[in-house]
């Protein structure tokens, strides 16, 4: 049986890092701050702005929440965001996605201040990931992979890693990521050719292409690590992965479960970044 890498140890162990952090922010005067943007009443982003709100509180992060209707304006949010740009009290911003009108978001995206986006919504903090430098900050669930890594001792240089999806939320980035950890990083997805046989030929499997079960016992060997950032839903209402589990789980050396996995490192990863934000300010 595989050993199972559990996020709620490597959230609980950011968490720590982060509370001492955030009180020495407040004994020099800086009580640091997240924006929570939602539009609408959206039951995703009810759920995950739960989660957040208590992870960011346990931290000892202050929380400004703006909602605004489903049917608000473009000129309303972008006024919410630059509130937030030039409110020097606030360090970092989420806003949950995706918008009613794509247009809007893509406007309010590129109007927020790469230093306060703690989500990677912006242009500059991709850039920031493609480049290894600059004032944003990466996905949280890409960042999450790596700090997974990190507590478990996974090193990633000199690996070879096969990344299953092509997403700017979590393909893209986090190969950039593990790039810069001087892996060696093949980026799949669904129309790859052969696509078991890179999997199999991998050190380290991450699947993130956003398919139920797409990574089979055909794909894995034994001397593996399998990551799975799938988040699906099934038709019973459940959470499942991109990994085909019950199959893929005796063959591999190490796996993340769905759920309890990547998914329980998101929120603290969005703590850590309000933290950094407030640091560098």
């Amino acid at each position: 049986m595989a050993e199972l890498l559990k996020g709620a140890p490597v959230a609980a162990a950011i968490t720590e890092e982060m509370k001492k952090r955030c009180e020495a922010l407040k004994e020099k005067g800086i009580t640091p701050c997240a924006a929570i943007v939602r539009i609408g009443e959206r039951p995703d982003d009810l759920a995950y702005e739960r989660g957040a709100v208590k992870r960011l509180d346990n931290t000892g992060i202050a929380i400004k929440h703006y909602v605004l209707p489903s049917d608000c304006s473009c000129e309303e949010l972008l006024k919410v965001i630059d509130e937030i740009n030039t409110d020097k009290n606030i360090h970092g911003c989420l806003m949950f996605r995706p918008l009613p009108d794509r247009t809007t978001e893509k406007e309010a995206c590129n109007r927020l201040l790469p230093e306060k986006d703690i989500d990677c919504m912006t242009g500059g903090s991709l850039g920031t990931v493609f480049t290894g430098s600059g004032a944003g900050f990466p996905p949280c669930t890409a960042q999450a992979v790596i700090e997974l890594c990190d507590f478990y001792g996974i090193d990633p240089e000199g690996k070879e890693i096969a990344v299953v999806g092509r997403s700017l939320v979590i393909g893209r980035p986090v190969s950039m990521l593990l790039m810069q950890r001087n892996a060696t990083v093949t980026m799949c997805h669904t129309r790859t050719k052969d696509l078991a046989g890179v999997c199999r030929r991998a050190d380290i499997i991450v699947a993130a292409a956003g398919h139920a079960g797409l990574i089979t016992s055909e794909h894995v060997s034994p001397h593996q690590t399998v990551i799975d950032v799938g988040i699906n839903v099934t038709a019973e209402d459940s959470l499942t992965g991109d990994v085909a589990f019950a199959s893929v789980e005796p063959l591999v050396k190490t796996i993340t479960p769905v759920p309890g996995g990547i998914g329980s490192i998101t929120t603290a990863v969005l703590a850590k970044h309000v933290i950094l934000a407030a640091e560098r300010a």
